[in-house]
């Protein structure tokens, strides 16, 4: 029921001169999904309170309540068809009265950790792109129709709205860099292990992929108590965000995930003085995939002692500096970063080596990103002991990636398993760092047992490949014709 509403609304969606992007739809849907789910909360809150005869103060006024202008109904349940506002009148409504009503409780709010904040943050990041009225009603009662009651029905959503971002890692507008293969995230958070009461953190969250995954990872726990439960909610995972899509992305993925008011905040990471971060800002774990290849302007780049402009370096810098001593990171980063011979990529090497024992180097093959065609390393470490063996894995699923066959929970289970052990085999070894040339701190990935082979795929793989290509130029195309 649920995969076909959230096609009907992509339908609607595609056909509004408003939207025009698997970006947009994913957008306009977030943000209704967000306000359906925000009345089951309160519809849920208020039944709590009347159960143990108490009062529930409601956080939206009447007048912009889902029941009121989305979704009005008769004694039986059908929407109110006479009093539903419609065309340009609802239009007018959700431009002019409730996006400047809830982005005003950003104001009222009492601190950031608070469902208020967020709602106020959301609605002063994004705009109705939806022209038509009345495919916005339309819009309004399939989203009515979804429900939030229950952990099946939330899973459902949850899946389903991750489907929605791996999507748009194939639209345009620099989609891609919101998604991380899922199968490769709950391999890092395997290997990191996060333990409940430990506090988890990643400062370039994109569509929160990582905090969703360690959430499933932790809360599928045996015998949780309620304590515990708490503190998952509560206390264990924070992120911040510089882009206003992924930002309302993140908050919704993790409230279908299960988390009320995710502690993500609407921030450049980047602009953060290192030396401002004290020990009570520190975490426990991080885990992230840091956008690669963007450019710093020099003010920013002022805020760390290792120059550069290149993004994903002075995110590795503020990783390392906040985590707290014996803290553990998994982080994602261009395979040229072992590499490259300027002085901030050797100095960063210098310091990661010396401040952090990089235990693991995991070698990802091409294609495992689906549009981008460079390739990637994770890095595992632990803060403050520095490194004396680099234990490297070199991935390699025995076929060659793409949209018709990309990377699998089973492709990663060997790495998991030997990375327990980090014994030697025909895709691992260790090196010792003593014999690592200081000079240059060179941490490139040289298999002693042969290199990469090179796999070449078959026939049906490239013509499957070319058809998947071929359906979505079409689309594209088709989206163009529409606009014209």
């Amino acid at each position: 029921m649920f995969e076909q509403a959230f096609k009907n609304i992509d339908d609607i969606l595609h056909k509004d001169a408003g939207c025009t992007s698997e970006l947009d739809y994913t957008e306009q849907s977030s943000w209704l999904l967000f306000l359906k789910y925000l009345d089951a909360l309160e519809q849920d809150k208020a039944l709590e309170a009347e159960l143990e005869g108490k009062y529930y103060l409601y956080i939206l006024d009447p007048e912009y309540r889902w029941g009121r202008w989305a979704a009005p109904k008769l004694d039986n349940g059908s929407i109110d068809h006479n009093s539903a506002l419609t065309g340009d009148d609802l239009k007018r409504f959700v431009n002019d009265k409730l996006f400047p009503y809830l982005h005003g409780f950003k104001q009222k709010a009492t601190g950031p950790d608070t469902i208020q904040y967020k709602i106020g943050e959301i609605f002063g990041e994004i705009q109705n792109r939806i022209q038509s009225g009345y495919n916005l009603r339309e819009v309004l009662e399939i989203v009515d129709s979804l429900r939030f009651r229950s952990q099946t029905e939330k899973h459902e959503l949850s899946h389903l709205y991750e489907a929605k971002i791996k999507n748009m890692g194939n639209a345009g507008r620099n989609g891609g860099e919101y998604y991380t293969p899922r199968p490769l995230i709950r391999a890092m958070i395997k290997v990191v292990n996060p333990q409940i009461g430990q506090r988890i953190y990643d400062g370039a969250v994109g569509s929160a992929g990582f905090l969703c995954e360690a959430f499933d990872f932790m809360s599928n726990q045996p015998n949780l108590t309620t304590s515990q439960q708490a503190t998952l909610q509560k206390r264990t995972f924070y992120g911040k965000e510089k882009k206003s899509l992924a930002y309302v992305i993140a908050i919704m993925n993790m409230i279908l995930h299960g988390i009320e008011a995710p502690n993500i905040i609407h921030t450049n990471t980047l602009a953060e003085n290192l030396s401002d971060i004290q020990d009570k800002d520190r975490f426990d774990v991080v885990l992230a995939n840091p956008p690669f290849g963007g450019k710093e302007r020099k003010e920013v780049q002022q805020n760390f002692p290792i120059k550069t402009g290149e993004t994903a370096f002075l995110f590795l810098q503020h990783f390392i500096k906040i985590l707290k001593a014996g803290g553990r990171g998994a982080v994602v980063i261009k395979n040229t970063f072992l590499s490259n011979t300027d002085n901030a990529s050797v100095s960063l090497r210098k310091l990661l080596l010396e401040s952090c024992n990089l235990h693991t180097v995991l070698d990802c093959p091409g294609g495992t990103f689906l549009g981008a065609g460079v390739k990637t390393v994770v890095l595992f470490f632990e803060k403050g002991a520095p490194t004396h063996k680099v234990w490297y894995y070199q991935l390699d699923p025995g076929r060659n990636m793409g949209k018709t066959n990309p990377l699998n929970d089973a492709d990663l289970a060997e790495f998991v398993e030997l990375q327990q052990s980090k014994a030697d085999s025909g895709k691992s070894w260790s090196v010792d760092v003593a014999a690592i040339d200081t000079a240059t701190y060179d941490l490139s990935v040289k298999n002693p047992n042969g290199g990469e082979e090179v796999i070449h795929r078959s026939p049906q793989a490239i013509m499957d490949e070319i058809a998947a290509l071929d359906a979505e130029s079409a689309e594209v195309l088709a989206n163009i014709r529409a606009l014209l």
